[in-house]
């Protein structure tokens, strides 16, 4: 598996490892499966389910999960992935825990991110799927010029997906 480190101002990103599992899982809340696709697992075991599915896709090169720690204290802030990560249409995914929403880690992270793959591969747009009412998330895809192109019903809530041109230094 390819182990990649991208740093920002506050955080350094790196490829999720089943050492992060346990971390990762105290981070999920109601609150942040509320605009998520997935079903908040109920226990760690639940989780590994989970997690251990990211792998095969990590190792393969299909598919990127990352795992954003604070540069302060080393602790877990969320997941970040990317999905399709071989195409020219790549999708952002994103979520953190709660304490540290408002103070502009996902805007922070999805653009480090962004410009990490656009240097990295050729890149026509990031799709950036959001649920309609997650305001936050949508303000981060129009920092980085997102348009909505397309609307889609999750089965949880109704979802725009952005397109965000390439990132490039």
């Amino acid at each position: 598996m390819r182990e990649i480190e991208i740093p920002t101002a506050r955080t350094i990103l790196r490829s999720f490892r089943p050492e992060d599992a346990s971390e990762v899982f105290a981070c999920i809340s109601p609150e942040i499966t509320r605009f998520t696709a997935w079903k908040a697992p109920t226990s760690e075991e639940a989780f590994a389910e989970v997690w251990q599915n990211w792998l095969p896709a990590m190792e393969d090169g299909s598919e990127l999960t990352l795992v954003p720690r604070s540069r302060d204290d080393r602790r877990c802030l969320g997941i970040l992935g990317v999905h399709a990560i071989n195409s020219e249409t790549p999708e952002l995914g994103i979520w953190l825990r709660r304490d540290v929403h408002g103070k502009r880690f996902g805007h922070e992270l999805i653009g480090a991110v962004a410009r990490w793959v656009s240097k990295t591969q050729p890149v026509r747009y990031f799709e950036y799927p959001v649920a309609e009412e997650n305001v936050a998330s949508r303000r981060i895809a129009e920092a980085y010029g997102g348009e909505v192109k397309e609307r889609r019903q999750k089965p949880k809530y109704g979802c725009v997906v952005y397109h965000i041109p390439p990132i490039l230094p």
